[in-house]
Formats: C-alpha cells, structure tokens, sequence
C-alpha cells in the first residue's frame, strides 16, 4: 500500500525520522524507534532516548515484534484498519474483502487484488486471523470460485493464487467444504485444471488431494477421484512428463491408493508405469513412498502382470534393493521383488540377471533391519533354487 505521510498512524512512525517504521526496536524506556534511526543515534556517542532525554543504564534494543505485526496488517488492510483496535479492523477488512470476491460486479482484477490481501493475511500465523478465515467461511467461497463457474480457465493468475490460500486454510478446520468437488462439473473442473493447468495450479491439486485423503470427512471424495480414469490418467502423465510437480503427483497417487476401493483403477490408469518411470528417473526425491506404493498394489494380480510385463520394472526394483542414498527403499523393493517372484518365471531371470543376488547380498551385511534382512534371505533363497535349477 502507498501512504502519504500525513495517513501514517502516530503509532507507526519513527520519533527520530517521522517514517513508517520498517523495522521497530524497542529501548530500555519503553521508547520505539526504526532500527536504523535508533544504530545511528547510538553509534554518534548518545547515551540518552531521544524522546525522553533519560539516560540509558542498558543501550541494548529488542525487536518490537507485536508493532511489527500491526503495521502489517495496516499495510495489508489498508485505511479501514485501526492499530487501537485491530481485531474489530482485521473482521470487518476480512468481511469487506470477502463481499469483493462474491460480489458478481467486481471486476477480476478487483477480485485478484483482494485475494493478493488475503494471501498475505493468511500467511501470518495468528491464531485472530485463523478464526477470522473460519468464521467468514473463505474455504467454501475460494473453491466454489475455483471450481464453479465464476472464474474462466484463461484466467490462470486467478487460479493460482487461490490455490494457494485454499492450501493456507484447509489446516485450519474441518475439511467438510472440499465435498463440493464431488459435484460433476466441478469435478470435470477439477480434471480439466489437473490437465491444462500451470505447474503451481498442478501442485497444489495434488496437495488437495493428499490432504483430502487425511479425513475421514472426505472419503467419499476420494473414492470419486480415484475411480475416476480421466483424473488417474492426467495424474500419472504428471509423473510421467513433469519432473517439477512429478514429486507431488507421486504424493497424489499414494494419497489415492490408500483406499483399497481405488487400487484397481490406479493401475488399470497406469500408476504402475509411473511409478516405475519416476523411480528410475534421476529427480526421484519420493522414490521411498513412490516403491511403498507399489507394494500397496501387490496386492492385485493386475498389477504385478502391469510391474512384471514393464520393459524395466523388475530391474528398476533390483535398484533399489540396496542403495546407500536410499536406504528406506530397501524394505518394499524387497517385499515387490520376493510377490512377483514368487509368481512369475520371467521376473525371477530378468531378477537374477539384472544383478539382484549380489545386491541382496550386501543388504545383508549392511545396517538394515532384521525385518528386512528376513525378507532378503527369503528372496535369495528363492532366487538361488531359480539359479541352480537354470
């Protein structure tokens, strides 16, 4: 905000310089000042507060700490806010604020510029300020804009940054509101934004549903969107063909795949494929929860023909069976290898031949848990009988 000096509260300005305080340190009298005024002053030999002329028995100064935040909210809220009442000031900013984004005559930039103040009120992490989004009911309206007709998708900025406030609120209460994306069309909203978004709308879709995923107020939600093909789909092509957002894809499809009732249409949409592009890729930072994951879909006969039937899934697990950067692997890998094994003759000679015993015999040595080590022996001793009998 751009204030004249003449609209800066008293409160805010520094005694020595009469600007808006940008940095408020407190003396030993009680006295505010801008820290740089107050260094100078100091530094010149002044052994007194320049307000009330006392001599200073302790020159340090403190960080003022609670003016600072007031004089954030006053940059943020604007003239409506008064520092001798900020908690009435910040309610009616917030209420003014809300009826700009419902109002259907506000321009989209009226809109943009609102939602840029909430942004940054929701940054702030004051318990006021939560109960404020909670009270007005910002979750319900920012997804109903989102998701609803109100916004185009041309209007990607928009978007955005919505997003990113919606990410800010749905820790702050129940996560109840998220059920409206359950409705058709903004559930084919969700799909479209998921597939033509940018990569920040991307990421935090992800995170909606990793957080949708966490409640049990939202399950039916996540039913719907894991049995959706179109969304599995545009979801694995993330993976597939984005490395910045593939990591919060991979957090997505993990998300999902903890309902068992989903696990089949991840892999009739290709989780397996992803997965396994993921972890064989070089920016791989999930690879831990990417491999829990497939262990998850073992448990269906069509995944592990999908695992065993990709040109370097077996070899892609072999990988992971002991590497010293990614250790937390070690255990899944394991497990994957020693069920399709087990089944299938192929995955026990792509195994054998893409160098797994000698792997499985340094987990062995190493300082991996015994839980895993059983599992190792296991899979070495199966392998071994495959090898004898070749």
């Amino acid at each position: 905000m751009n204030e004249s000096q003449n609209t800066i509260p008293p409160l805010f300005r520094c005694p020595i310089s009469l600007d808006l305080l940008e940095d408020p340190v407190t003396l030993c009298t009680g006295q505010t000042y801008d820290r740089s005024n107050i260094e100078k002053w100091l530094a010149a030999g002044n052994l007194t507060c320049p307000v009330t002329m006392q001599k200073l028995h302790d020159p340090s100064i403190v960080p003022n700490h609670t003016l600072r935040h007031l004089i954030d909210q006053w940059l943020q809220l604007g003239p409506l806010f008064d520092p001798a009442n900020p908690e009435t000031s910040t309610i009616d900013s917030l209420a003014s604020l809300k009826r700009n984004l419902e109002s259907h005559e506000s321009s989209l930039e009226n809109k943009l510029q609102a939602l840029r103040k909430i942004s940054l009120l929701s940054d702030e992490y004051c318990s006021f300020n939560k109960s404020c989004f909670l009270q007005l009911d910002f979750l319900p309206l920012l997804l109903e804009l989102v998701f609803g007709t109100q916004v185009s998708i041309n209007h990607m900025n928009f978007i955005e940054l919505a997003l990113c406030c919606i990410q800010k609120f749905l820790p702050l209460g129940s996560l109840e509101p998220l059920n409206m994306i359950k409705d058709g069309s903004k559930l084919a909203m969700f799909v479209l934004l998921i597939e033509k978004g940018t990569n920040s709308v991307k990421t935090s879709l992800c995170r909606v549903i990793e957080s949708a995923s966490s409640s049990s107020e939202t399950e039916d939600l996540c039913y719907i969107l894991g049995n959706s093909p179109k969304l599995v789909h545009e979801i694995v092509q993330v993976v597939n063909q984005n490395y910045q957002v593939s990591g919060d894809a991979i957090k997505a499809i993990s998300a999902l795949c903890s309902f068992q009732s989903n696990r089949e249409s991840l892999v009739r949409g290709g989780a397996i494929e992803g997965i396994m592009r993921y972890i064989s890729s070089e920016r791989r930072t999930m690879a831990p929860l990417a491999v829990r994951t497939v262990e998850k879909l073992m448990a269906l006969e069509t995944a592990k023909v999908a695992l065993v039937n990709h040109p370097n899934g077996v070899g892609t697990l072999v990988n992971m069976v002991f590497k010293v950067s990614d250790q937390e692997c070690s255990e899944s890998a394991v497990e994957v290898l020693l069920v399709v094994c087990g089944e299938f003759e192929r995955a026990r000679e792509t195994a054998i031949e893409s160098g797994v015993l000698t792997r499985l015999l340094l987990l062995l040595q190493s300082q991996s848990s015994n839980k895993t080590k059983s599992k190792a022996r296991l899979l070495l001793k199966l392998l071994r009988s495959e090898s004898k009998q070749g």
